[in-house]
């Protein structure tokens, strides 16, 4: 990622933290009130934060620093396909590992008819006859095409995310600038967290259990920008994240209680994503020794 970052722009930073972090807080202020009172109007709280990274990372490059968007990712790149692919299957393994974990650990045991899920997240929802005891299978193979079609959505925070914040943080280092990127970028939820929309229980560890998470993210994301060179890959990968993983989870294990353990970016999770986040740091260090004796 160092190869297309260009320079610490603190002026242009400091502007997209602004505005990023003010639009979607304000927005965001509003949801809780919003989905106890009107729940089908929770979306159109969520949408300007969702866009927030976008549209802040759009207005630094074109008029705060005036720098283009020559190396924003905008490109699809789909010669890079295995990224892709990467990026949009990801949550399988990391889900897998959470459910084997859970029943091993005697967390909680996954419910995989989804009843209790669908009752708890989509109680008024139906259930067509003919999909009536094929629910268990249907709707996970549902939800990959699901991350595909909201891909453009999840562009709306990785444009600002790995399209922009992470290149400019710490350029020399992909590792720092993951790091701190994903430091911010859990912060960036905070209201979303105090709302009870991420993890149940004590509202400061959950906030540091979803930094831990965006920091390991941040590493896979930043690798799968890097690698493929497009933002969209991320966008990708971030939407799977979210449609893919984030739902399962919620419809595998309906006890919400047990979510900093058993959620896509619970405790259990990390343990899959940070095997692979150590596995791209180590080989971006051993890339380095190598330059640097040749």
């Amino acid at each position: 990622m160092s190869s297309i970052a260009q320079p610490n722009s603190t002026k242009g930073i400091l502007a997209y933290l602004v505005l990023a972090f003010g639009i979607a807080w304000i927005s965001w202020a509003f949801i809780p009130h919003a989905s106890a009172a009107h729940p089908t109007l929770t979306t159109l709280y969520v949408l300007p934060g969702a866009f927030a990274p976008a549209f802040a990372a759009f207005v630094v490059r074109k008029w705060v620093t005036r720098e283009g968007f020559g190396d924003a990712g905008l490109g699809l790149h789909l010669r890079n396909w295995r990224c892709y692919l990467v990026g949009w299957f990801l949550p399988v393994p990391v889900r897998a590992f959470v459910v084997v974990a859970a029943v091993a650990l005697g967390i909680e045991q996954p419910d995989f008819s989804m009843a209790q899920g669908l009752a708890r997240v989509a109680p008024h929802a139906g259930i067509p006859a003919v999909m009536a005891g094929h629910i268990g299978a249907v709707i996970p193979i549902e939800l990959f095409f699901a991350a595909l079609l909201a891909t453009p959505i999840l562009f709306g925070e990785e444009f600002g995310w790995r399209g922009y914040l992470q290149l400019r943080l710490f350029a020399h280092s992909p590792t720092l600038a993951a790091v701190s990127t994903g430091i911010i970028w859990g912060l960036w939820h905070v209201p979303i967290i105090l709302g009870g929309y991420e993890f149940a229980g004590d509202p400061t560890i959950a906030i540091a259990a979803f930094c831990v998470t965006t920091v390991l993210i941040s590493i896979i994301f930043g690798w799968l920008r890097e690698k493929s060179g497009s933002v969209w890959v991320t966008s990708l990968a971030h939407s799977a994240t979210n449609v893919i993983g984030g739902s399962l989870t919620a419809l595998w294990f309906a006890d919400h209680s047990k979510s900093l353990l058993v959620t896509y970016g619970g405790a259990l999770s990390w343990v899959p994503l940070g095997l692979l986040s150590a596995w791209i740091v180590a080989g971006r260090a051993n890339a380095a020794a190598v330059e640097q004796t040749t």
